[in-house]
């Protein structure tokens, strides 16, 4: 879906790197996720490694040469840096993407996030479509980016997902991740207000970003 460069090559197979570097001893020491302990695993099918700098990942076995070459496949030969002065990773878009929808759906999550709680958006039944991710990684490579949201209608939960968006390194540029298609339900019960709670997370179970937001599920677009 997305053009490939160097960086992003590396964050889809930055995985296996990762996963070397755990058979050869390496242990992760797990955290708890908040987001009311909806993290569901069990069909991820991951196994996660340890967290290691960039400077440890480039110092790890410099006398494997072919190691070597394939973390500069990945890595580069020269610091990928961006903002130091901000968090490792930063959200900033969410992105709903439909052929049918009449304008572009998006989500700004750079500022007050407790706002969008006032906003609803809104989707036609019955539609396919895809949520998009906007994020940066600024100071060292991050494992296991995953992002879960769980729905709610009139405060039962009717709803839950965990996607597996992979492993990257920091760079300037944004990365983008593209959820699975997805669909919308259809007929008169399923039409009403949708809250949804986000939750944008790694393998060491670091919240990166959480918030709140609302769809309104219509029998069409502009009714």
């Amino acid at each position: 879906m997305l053009g490939l460069d160097v960086c992003e090559f590396g964050g889809q197979v930055l995985q296996l790197l990762w996963l070397t570097m755990c058979y050869r001893g390496f242990m992760l020491d797990k955290k708890e996720l908040p987001l009311e302990g909806e993290e569901d695993e069990r069909n991820l099918n991951y196994n996660p490694p340890a967290q290691k700098t960039l400077q440890e990942i480039e110092d790890l076995d410099q006398d494997d040469e072919s190691l070597v070459k394939y973390k500069q496949t990945l890595l580069g030969t020269k610091p990928m840096v961006a903002d130091v002065s901000g968090p490792n990773v930063q959200v900033t878009k969410l992105t709903l993407l439909c052929n049918e929808a009449p304008r572009p759906i998006t989500v700004d999550l750079t500022g007050d996030l407790s706002s969008l709680k006032e906003k609803t958006f809104t989707l036609k039944e019955g539609i396919k479509y895809r949520l998009k991710i906007h994020f940066k990684v600024n100071k060292e490579i991050v494992a296991g980016l995953k992002y879960h949201h769980v729905s709610f209608r009139k405060g039962i939960k009717v709803d839950k997902v965990s996607y597996m968006v992979g492993s990257y390194c920091p760079r300037q540029d944004e990365h983008e991740f593209v959820c699975p298609a997805d669909e919308t339900p259809q007929g008169l019960v399923s039409r009403g207000v949708y809250q949804v709670k986000s939750c944008f997370s790694d393998d060491d179970k670091n919240v990166h970003s959480a918030w709140d937001w609302n769809l309104e599920l219509k029998k069409d677009w502009d009714e």
